[in-house]
């Protein structure tokens, strides 16, 4: 059974930074395109990065392009978002995900397998 447990989240003020991680347990993670979701009170699911296979390939949804990157290590089954210049729409629930299948998407329905989330708070 594949599991993915997300950390690092919490409270952090405007302009920082935070990174979050997540790790991979029970299935083949370097064969995994990775992506970060995230999600505020009232609002739908939005993508935030993927990753492929080897971590050459990012895709970054277009509110937290320049400020977010994503990254993975393959030998500890790891995917991490560095998160910078933080603001207060950043806010929200992250979440990891695993595709099994090639290609970097943004639509939830395309990850097989998910994190149980962590808070990200923003405050000013």
């Amino acid at each position: 059974q594949v599991q993915l447990v997300e950390s690092g989240g919490g409270l952090v003020q405007a302009g920082g930074s935070m990174r979050l991680s997540c790790a991979v347990s029970g299935g083949t993670f370097r064969s995994y395109v990775m992506g970060w979701f995230r999600q505020a009170p009232g609002k739908e699911r939005e993508f935030v990065a993927a990753i492929n296979w080897s971590g050459g390939s990012t895709y970054y949804g277009d509110s937290v392009k320049g400020r977010f990157t994503i990254s993975r290590d393959n030998a500890k089954n790891t995917v991490y978002l560095q998160m910078n210049s933080l603001k207060l729409e950043d806010t929200a629930v992250y979440y990891c995900a695993a595709d099994r299948t090639y290609g970097l998407r943004s639509y939830s329905d395309a990850y097989d397998y998910w994190g149980q989330g962590t808070q990200v708070t923003v405050s000013s």
